[in-house]
């Protein structure tokens, strides 16, 4: 069966027009679909300014901070689950609008939060918006998006959560001079009602609509997309894909247990395990607690974070733009070697005596360490949990391992502070450096390549790259 070009409707006689329709169209999904990416960003990075007058509102001590901040986590850990079965049954626009829904109701509760308890519970309510954003996202756009710049569109979720975490970064900054937590907290509402209205406005995904029968709305779709002659066979191509898999969607766990399969499912919770236990968010969630600690006054700490958020954004501009030049892989290793250099200079800094040179030395390693973690580990992981699992198990597979980098992170933000208590930042931060080593050695081994091939096609390379005979048709 021959493939179809997967490029944009390109410019000819008549053709102009249509090019433009379709460059907006996809510009437009991308906007709002990844307005989950910027609440996901907004909701975690938020919590680093609120913290410090919490701690003092609320009494909290160093376990109750990390019980508050890593409430969120647990509720975004079960919501990766639910949100990777639901985008299955209900579509992923639908699982979209559901998820927006549960970001006002959160925002809303966790800002008017009269006590711990209640902080907690809406906190976990939020997570599980989180969680089913973080999954549904990403695959949305990859379903969406034509091969050639898949890598791009998928990593512009990416950068809406970090621009999402930047954007948490100023508003914490310019309402620390009030103490007005529950205004930082809050004022995620206002985003999450823009992701709810567009949400009606777009469709779902022309792989979405064949699995559950629908080619009139799938070819609709894929008209505003892909040149008209293409559209037959790009129909046919996930058509076929959808009648070899018919069977074995419908039993998705007895899937997982194919050897294939169950090696990229390890593989991509190995991927999900790594972007987290490098430490990226021990930083986003307790930079000012981290600046804090080299006699930084809180004020100032809070204003400081916005360096990092600003270097998040910018580096992970620069790694959308790489990603499909020089390969998922590639990225990951470069990022990985960097991030473990600067990790072991930072630990190195916290055993220097306290001054103001010595905070400026801290904040420049921790901006030198998230440009080389947002530039290549995030843009990366994401990008290949959202391509490497077969379309039969895509969003219960994708669902399992981002719901493995979401206990981790759980895990990450209950335990750092405790070990700021009990090691020091310096030993805390070299702990993390040896995770980068380990996560260099796994990556260089299992990682895969995904660049440059159409989603139907990667379940074959990937079969032969796990030692499995080629499908049959």
């Amino acid at each position: 069966m021959g493939a179809p070009t997967g490029q944009l409707v390109s410019a000819g006689p008549g053709e102009g027009v249509r090019a433009r329709r379709a460059r907006r169209f996809i510009v437009g999904i991308a906007a709002v679909a990844a307005l989950g990416g910027a609440l996901f960003g907004y909701d975690t990075g938020v919590i680093s300014g609120a913290l410090p007058f919490m701690e003092g509102h609320f009494g909290l001590t160093s376990l109750g901070e990390g019980v508050i901040t890593s409430a969120l986590l647990i509720g975004a850990a079960f919501g990766s689950l639910i949100g990777g079965r639901m985008s299955d049954a209900l579509g992923r626009r639908n699982s979209l609008l559901w998820a927006g829904a549960v970001f006002i109701g959160g925002a809303l509760a966790v800002a008017l939060a009269p006590d711990v308890p209640f902080m907690t519970v809406a906190r976990f309510v939020l997570g599980l918006a989180v969680g089913s954003a973080s999954v549904i996202t990403p695959l949305y756009l990859s379903e969406i998006a034509p091969p050639h710049i898949r890598g791009r569109l998928v990593s512009f979720n990416s950068l809406m959560i970090v621009s999402g975490q930047l954007l948490a970064y100023l508003i914490n900054a310019f309402l620390a001079q009030w103490a007005a937590w529950r205004w930082m907290l809050g004022l995620a509402a206002l985003p999450a009602v823009a992701l709810f209205a567009g949400l009606f406005f777009l469709p779902d995904t022309p792989r979405w609509y064949i699995s559950k029968g629908r080619q009139d709305e799938a070819a609709r779709v894929l008209r505003r997309t892909l040149p008209a002659e293409d559209v037959p066979a790009e129909l046919a191509r996930i058509d076929h894909a959808r009648g070899l898999e018919a069977e074995a969607r419908r039993d998705g766990w007895r899937q997982l247990r194919t050897p294939w399969i169950r090696r990229l499912l390890l593989v991509g919770i190995g991927l999900a395990a790594v972007q987290q236990i490098t430490g990226v968010n021990a930083v986003v969630y307790f930079a000012p607690k981290i600046l804090a600690s080299t006699g930084l006054g809180t004020g100032a700490s809070i204003t400081a974070t916005i360096a990092i958020g600003v270097i998040s954004v910018l580096a992970t501009a620069v790694g959308m733009s790489l990603i499909d030049r020089v390969g998922r892989r590639p990225l990951l290793l470069t990022g990985l070697a960097g991030m473990t250099v600067s990790l072991a200079l930072l630990g190195a800094a916290f055993h220097l005596p306290h001054s103001p040179a010595v905070s400026i030395l801290v904040l420049g390693l921790m901006v030198l360490y998230m440009a080389f973690m947002q530039g290549t580990l995030n843009t990366g992981v994401w990008l290949l949990l959202a391509e490497m699992f077969p379309l039969r198990v895509r969003g219960l597979a994708m669902g399992a391992a981002v719901f493995m980098m979401w206990l981790v992170n759980f895990a990450v933000a209950l335990a750092f502070p405790l070990l700021l208590d009990v090691v020091g930042a310096g030993t805390t931060f070299w702990l993390f450096g040896a995770m980068c080593v380990l996560s260099l050695v796994f990556c260089r081994r299992y990682a895969p390549e995904t660049k440059g091939l159409a989603l139907e096609d990667l379940e074959d390379e990937l079969r032969k790259a796990a030692g499995a005979a080629p499908a049959t048709s």
